[in-house]
């Protein structure tokens, strides 16, 4: 007489949770990459105990030998307006980041805020943790 078992383990492998977790971090790695924004210009910025969050859509450097760099790209400085409402366009909220070494000039740095208040951009002047 045979006796049968009812429960017999199946030697398949289902990839549907693997995926769902693959999905998942696809998804994580997408978001947390559009809240990076990189920075190709070093510049030693100044300190400050309170940090500033909110949305901006380019950086605007200057190195402590008063190049100007929009983005990762380096222009003149008459240039940086024309540049600053092309790089813009249609935003709804536009936004400045100014990062300007800690041995720039006032002057410098005014003239760049100037820009964006003309233009009524948001400006946030980046600085370093102490």
């Amino acid at each position: 007489m045979a006796i049968k078992s009812r429960n017999k383990v199946s030697a398949e492998f289902s990839m549907s949770s693997m995926t769902d977790i693959v999905f998942l971090l696809l998804i994580f790695f997408i978001i947390a990459s559009t809240m990076i924004s990189p920075y190709g210009i070093k510049v030693l910025l100044p300190q400050s105990a309170q940090r500033t969050t909110g949305k901006q859509n380019i950086s605007v450097s200057i190195t402590e030998d008063l190049k100007f760099y929009v983005g990762d790209k380096q222009v003149q400085k008459s240039e940086i307006e024309s540049i600053l409402r092309r790089e813009m366009g249609n935003e709804e909220k536009p936004g400045v980041i100014l990062r300007a070494h800690e041995d720039v000039n006032v002057k410098s740095i005014v003239y760049v805020m100037d820009i964006a208040k003309r233009n009524k951009y948001q400006v946030v002047l980046a600085t370093r943790n102490q």
